[in-house]
């Protein structure tokens, strides 16, 4: 349902279905633009500017510290700031998507802007599932989320066919950049749809109550960071092991993943050199099975449980790293991008309902400290890959390293299994 008042031209979006639609939206600009389109763009990019790889590897971490960092803002935004906070950095990644149109800029700027970038994008993924989740209903809130996080899929295959478009008409990564950013505008217009009533946030005086300790308008740094904590030590406090193996092991699945979806590309570049736009199709096809993967995991979730998927997944992503090196041509590249596409949202969605079941009294926090240590792991990935490529720029070794990574996470996962199916052992 779209409601309005007389003073307002902007509709309030209340309808569940068409608010998992505009998450999907969101979650496609801030994350498959924001953060993914580099990877779409990289090899031109690389031509273009002549690049290094070990610069590109700078650029590419760049962004994912700035991830960690828009996790952590948004672990310390409150409920009643959720909207906000959302609208000012859903317009700083669309404008800073724009931002590289800007011609012979300095390498100083594009570290600025890809940080800034990577700031908004983890602040507006967090902050848009959190607002567009506790929109569903309790009866719809699987199917609608899954709708919702499909979005990042989306936002993948959207940069590879915007690449692939853009570029067979003659255009580079700068004009790529902009009709991105220009195509992502209309999502400001529906998020503000999307504002809280004044209705609304009066609805609970207990959530009133609750959010007026840590209101940022009334209070110091130093509370601020008391607050945070208190919050801490009641959210861990006899979940000490199973937390800090659940986060060990995702810190390696971002270190694990990041190898292939920041440089697949450039690899398939380097190695079909006969198939002109072979790095677009691969990426397409991390896009497509990275939108058909959460329905399907969600369903043997159900079956066997969420641990035990996580553990299946990590392991065939694990493969997946490593068919490059066993198979030299196309296929093990393909094989690599449709593994990745089935494997990386389910981990993330799998891991993160994990954390937050642990402890569901701080179901946010934990999801924020998850992020954090995923977002840690995708900055160190492409440091370690450019470093092991050497002047070669082979990426054999860090394919390697990568799944190694993810077999050490995986083996956490196990422990952490048996942990948490052994309650006299789950307290430090």
């Amino acid at each position: 349902m779209m409601t309005t008042s007389k003073s307002r031209i902007v509709p309030i979006i209340t309808h569940e279905t068409t608010i998992a639609w505009i998450g999907l939206y969101c979650l496609a600009v801030v994350m498959g633009y924001g953060r993914f389109l580099f990877t779409a763009t990289l090899p031109d990019i690389m031509v273009q500017m002549s690049l290094s790889t070990a610069t590109a590897g700078w650029l590419a971490s760049i962004n994912y510290i700035g991830y960690f960092i828009g996790a952590l803002i948004a672990i310390f935004v409150t409920q009643r700031h959720t909207w906000q906070m959302l609208m000012l950095w859903t317009m700083v990644s669309v404008i800073t998507t724009m931002m590289l149109v800007v011609p012979k800029m300095s390498l100083s700027l594009w570290y600025f802007i890809r940080l800034l970038a990577g700031v908004a994008s983890g602040v507006a993924m967090i902050l848009s599932s959190s607002l567009v989740i506790q929109s569903f209903s309790d009866e719809r809130r699987s199917i609608l989320s899954t709708l919702h996080y499909a979005g990042i899929g989306v936002g993948i295959s959207l940069s590879a066919v915007l690449t692939w478009w853009l570029l067979l008409l003659g255009y580079h990564f700068d004009i790529i950049w902009l009709v991105a950013g220009v195509s992502s505008l209309p999502l400001l217009w529906l998020l503000y749809g999307l504002r809280p009533t004044n209705s609304d946030a009066a609805v609970s005086s207990e959530s009133t109550i609750a959010d007026a300790p840590t209101s940022l308008t009334h209070r110091s740094i130093r509370q601020t960071y008391i607050n945070f904590k208190r919050s801490l030590y009641n959210a861990v406090i006899g979940h000490t092991k199973a937390i800090g193996l659940l986060s060990a092991s995702y810190v390696l699945a971002g270190f694990g993943y990041i190898t292939s979806a920041t440089f697949l590309p450039v690899m398939a570049a380097q190695r079909l050199t006969i198939q002109s736009y072979a790095g677009l199709l691969i990426w397409l096809l991390v896009g497509i099975f990275a939108m058909l993967s959460n329905p399907l995991w969600g369903a043997l979730a159900k079956r066997i449980g969420e641990t035990k998927t996580l553990m299946g997944l990590t392991l065939l992503q694990a493969l997946g790293m490593l068919l490059p090196l066993w198979f030299k041509g196309a296929f093990g590249l393909y094989a690599n991008a449709v593994i990745l596409g089935l494997t990386f949202v389910g981990m993330v969605s799998m891991t993160l309902n994990i954390i937050k079941n642990i402890n569901p009294a701080y179901s946010n926090l934990l999801i924020g400290l998850a992020t954090l240590a995923y977002a840690l792991g995708q900055f160190i990935g492409p440091l370690v890959t450019v470093a092991l490529a050497g002047q070669s720029d082979n990426f054999n070794a860090g394919l390697l390293v990568a799944a190694i990574g993810l077999l050490v996470g995986l083996a956490l996962i196990v422990l952490f299994y048996r942990l948490h199916n052994n309650p006299l052992k789950r307290v430090l």
